[in-house]
């Protein structure tokens, strides 16, 4: 057995029942063999060993009351997972699927994530298994307040800076900030992202995560010679990402004929009108089957995963994690499709990713394509430590420039190790080793 394989088979007997961190594990480290083969001071350091293991794992009781007055009980986390080139650095989930097991698998993405941006960040994520939806206002305010009593005390601006993620938006980061704020007896701007445009938030980092997707996907084209003009794109999800992705790829010309949201997908053959899903997510916080209301010529299905069945040159799943598995990569594969670029965090099993690959589709890994959020959560960091606010047209420009460098970053990265159009590998290798000589030079720690 390898000592690829050796670890892989380690970290799954010591963390039993995390099937998600079990697969972000083996999708990294079965890219590293061949910089294992080139590099033996990473095994002598036991570098795999270590990068698989979180700095800490904190576990916290959430108690709030709703608005009928019942006392009501979450459960908190927060996995800082390595901060060898910064501070902590990832979003808090609030979604009734939350466990450590996903937790620990997104903080783990975003080590190597953060790595690619260039910034100075570490990799971490949080969260809880609370439901905003359908909870009114007091009710999120509650519980983010008595979230934050106890996480306050694992964060700082230059220790951890946590940011939004699914069921986190600016509401949530507002009443989070509030409390820390209130807790802490001063001002800390830089603690969290994602904030409101008054009090230290930045232009451009609503847009951040689906606009930086799409430039991605742009270089990605044009690398090979193709225009995403007039491509027909399907496009998972209905959040921040989705919506922006969406828009981004309108701008440039790309027709988006399907978004969906957990009860089902909209099939708009003449085009998705963006203004209208952004009132209905965004204003209303409805659900999509009242798009149909906006656009007689749409219709509605109700199984969100059917939504790969829509024939499309361009795929980008912007749901949750493992959203298209060997079956839809076979459907996408039939309907003609020429490129994937993930906008969610691991939204392609390990299967699909390999179908992908092998039928010659131009896959974007999650880990590259959609580090544009926090990235521009890394330039608001900067804006909070200057105290100046860039134009959005500055922040656009810092986010298009990341992007089109994590692209040629994740292929030289590929290139050198031999492994021509593995964008997986290549970002993989890119964010590791940065990482990982950081590693060594700071000593077994």
């Amino acid at each position: 057995m390898s000592y690829v394989s050796e670890v892989i088979e380690k970290t799954i007997q010591k963390n039993p029942g995390e099937p998600e961190f079990h697969q972000a594990v083996e999708e990294v480290l079965s890219s590293l063999e061949p910089v294992l083969d080139t590099r033996p001071e990473y095994r002598e350091a036991a570098l795999l060993e270590r990068i698989v293991e979180p700095d800490r794992q904190i576990i916290f009781r959430v108690p709030w009351v709703d608005d009928h007055g019942k006392v009501q009980v979450n459960r908190g986390y927060r996995v800082q997972f390595n901060n060898a080139i910064g501070p902590y650095k990832g979003g808090l989930r609030l979604h009734p699927s939350v466990n450590l097991s996903i937790l620990k698998f997104l903080g783990f993405e975003q080590i190597f994530k953060n790595s690619l941006t260039t910034l100075p960040i570490g990799g971490a994520k949080g969260g809880s298994d609370f439901d905003p939806k359908g909870k009114s206002d007091g009710e999120v305010m509650r519980f983010c307040q008595s979230f934050m009593m106890e996480l306050a005390h694992h964060i700082g601006q230059d220790l951890d800076v946590p940011a939004g993620d699914i069921g986190v938006g600016s509401r949530e980061i507002g009443y989070m900030f509030g409390q820390y704020k209130k807790i802490k007896s001063s001002y800390n701007a830089g603690v969290l992202t994602g904030k409101g445009l008054t009090y230290g938030g930045s232009l451009a980092r609503t847009e951040a995560t689906g606009y930086g997707l799409i430039y991605f996907l742009y270089e990605m084209l044009k690398d090979k010679g193709i225009d995403i003009k007039d491509k027909t794109v399907v496009i998972s999800g209905s959040g921040n990402v989705a919506i922006y992705a969406c828009q981004k790829a309108q701008q440039l010309g790309a027709k988006v004929v399907a978004m969906s949201d957990s009860s089902g997908y909209v099939l708009a053959p003449d085009g998705i009108n963006i203004e209208a899903i952004k009132q209905i997510k965004e204003i209303d916080r409805g659900r999509i089957v009242e798009y149909l209301k906006h656009d007689p010529s749409a219709k509605f299905f109700d199984n969100c995963r059917d939504i790969w069945s829509v024939k499309c040159d361009i795929a980008l799943p912007c749901a949750t994690q493992n959203e298209i598995n060997e079956k839809d990569a076979e459907k996408l594969i039939q309907n003609g499709v020429i490129a994937v670029a993930e906008g969610a965090n691991m939204p392609s099993t390990n299967n699909a990713v390999k179908l992908f690959q092998k039928n010659n589709v131009l896959f974007g890994p999650a880990k590259a394509a959609n580090a544009g959020g926090v990235a521009t959560s890394g330039l608001e960091m900067s804006q909070n430590s200057m105290r100046l606010s860039w134009s959005f047209e500055e922040v656009d420009k810092r986010l298009n420039a990341i992007m089109v460098n994590i692209y040629h970053s994740i292929k030289k990265a590929a290139l050198d190790y031999d492994m021509e159009d593995n964008l997986l590998a290549g970002a993989n290798i890119a964010g590791f080793i940065k990482v990982a000589d950081a590693m060594i030079s700071q000593g077994i720690i």
